[in-house]
């Protein structure tokens, strides 16, 4: 019931330009039980303790070495630092000096794989792909992209692997965005582990905070785009949303919310507003009611979270999105 006041709360909008960002594990796809140790991306991390900190000796898995809160919702980066302070003993500022090199590691283990193996684990959600392709046919009022903590080049081999990217739903790239040799031809828009890492491993706050870098990452790119010269796209962008399944996306899209409340009180850019929303999916491992407290009560057109218990199998997923 709570769900459907948030999402009467949501008013219809047009003439405005929204930008939808995904999670990937437990928002776009789902892992099986093995997932956390024998996925192709949880291997990667281990492979690139091992071969760039470790003299190739082999080192136990995140899900082995490490507690859940420290990896689940968290970013690719601080999931190295922390499995290499757990494995090696090393402290953060020594590994983080070896991050870009470890993040290139972790590409090239999974780029030496074929789509199988790499989608091994790991499946859409249901509802995924068909909102997805209906998301494909609305590029004059929509961009989607992800926000996630996965390296980039290995969060386009996942998509590509398990048939998300072929909806042609995610935007094309920002000129910006680092090339990942091999993945060219499959990159889309979004905010990346591999964008931003603060290093902070002692503080679970980091979690959510660096994600939350990755949407105002993602925002800035889709900004980039819609301002470039010759697009036919010129409207300002007015709507992000932050589609995901953990406490650290909840508290990501609530805290860029809050930063772009204040830029905007302090701008003289009366253009430059911008309504962050959330739909929060139970489709991970927390309940649709812890979600709902983190995410607190919406103040419309600043923060308007929507919490789904069945996700983007929910059939009012896009009214959620307040597109429709």
């Amino acid at each position: 019931m709570k769900s459907i006041l948030l999402l009467l709360l949501i008013p219809l909008r047009t003439n405005c330009f929204s930008l939808i960002t995904f999670d990937v594990d437990g928002t776009l796809v789902k892992g099986s039980g093995q997932a956390a140790a024998e996925s192709a991306h949880a291997r990667a991390f281990s492979h690139a303790i091992s071969t760039v900190l470790n003299n190739s000796q082999p080192v136990a898995s995140v899900a082995e070495a490490l507690p859940r809160q420290l990896y689940h919702g968290s970013t690719d980066g601080l999931i190295l630092l922390r499995l290499a302070k757990a494995t090696l003993g090393m402290d953060s500022k020594d590994s983080f000096a070896k991050l870009e090199e470890m993040f290139a590691c972790m590409y090239e283990f999974m780029s030496d794989m074929d789509e199988e193996e790499i989608a091994a684990h790991i499946t859409p959600l249901p509802g995924v792909m068909d909102h997805l392709g209906t998301l494909a046919t609305m590029k004059d009022q929509v961009m989607c992209g992800l926000v996630t903590g996965n390296v980039e080049g290995i969060a386009r081999k996942k998509m590509k692997a398990v048939g998300i990217y072929d909806t042609r739903a995610l935007s094309p790239p920002c000129a910006t965005q680092r090339q990942w040799v091999g993945s060219e031809q499959y990159g889309f828009l979004g905010g990346f582990g591999s964008d931003f890492c603060s290093g902070d491993i002692d503080s679970l706050e980091r979690n959510h905070l660096d994600r939350g870098e990755q949407i105002a990452i993602a925002t800035n790119r889709c900004r980039n785009i819609l301002n470039k010269d010759g697009n036919n796209m010129q409207q300002p962008l007015t709507r992000v949303v932050h589609v995901g399944d953990a406490p650290a996306d909840v508290l990501a899209a609530k805290w860029f919310s809050e930063r772009q409340y204040e830029e905007h009180k302090n701008s003289k850019n009366t253009n430059d507003k911008i309504c962050v929303g959330c739909v929060a999916v139970a489709t991970g491992s927390y309940s649709a009611q812890e979600l709902r407290d983190l995410a607190g009560e919406p103040i419309s057109g600043v923060w308007e979270p929507v919490i789904l218990e069945e996700g983007m199998g929910d059939p009012g997923f896009l009214k959620a999105c307040g597109i429709l």
